[in-house]
């Protein structure tokens, strides 16, 4: 028999991922030097990065790839970091990612079919170009 999880535990973790929503960067590092995992999955397999990225936080993403977040991870849909910047044009996220090692070709749909999807010329181009 499993034991209930502690209703703080629960508390604490919604806090986090609302951190990751909302670009509470210094708040969310705090976080993660008290122990959280920069992996922390939601129950829709979101993670901190995907949710940073998705709700377009360049400075949150960049901070996230720095303490180890996994960019590579996909969600329960399917979809990466890397694919969630694409959609929201971010630039600085994308370039993030980029540089830090996500593959435009990881998830389903991929960082690549969703700018094609969506008809995001300039994002399909951050893709293609040769690293730096």
């Amino acid at each position: 028999m499993t034991s209930p999880v502690d209703p703080d535990v629960v508390a604490l973790a919604e806090h986090v991922f609302d951190l990751a929503r909302s670009g509470g960067t210094d708040e969310l590092l705090a976080c993660l030097d008290a122990g959280v995992p920069a992996n922390l999955t939601n129950g829709k397999g979101d993670t901190l990065l995907v949710l940073a990225a998705y709700h377009d936080h360049p400075g949150t993403v960049a901070a996230l790839l720095d303490r180890g977040a996994d960019h590579g991870r996909v969600n329960d849909r399917g979809q990466t970091a890397l694919a969630a910047a694409v959609f929201r044009r971010s630039v600085p996220s994308v370039t993030a990612l980029l540089a830090a090692g996500a593959d435009p070709a990881d998830g389903s749909p991929d960082a690549r079919a969703t700018a094609a999807f969506f008809g995001l010329d300039e994002m399909a181009a951050l893709l293609d170009r040769p690293p730096a």
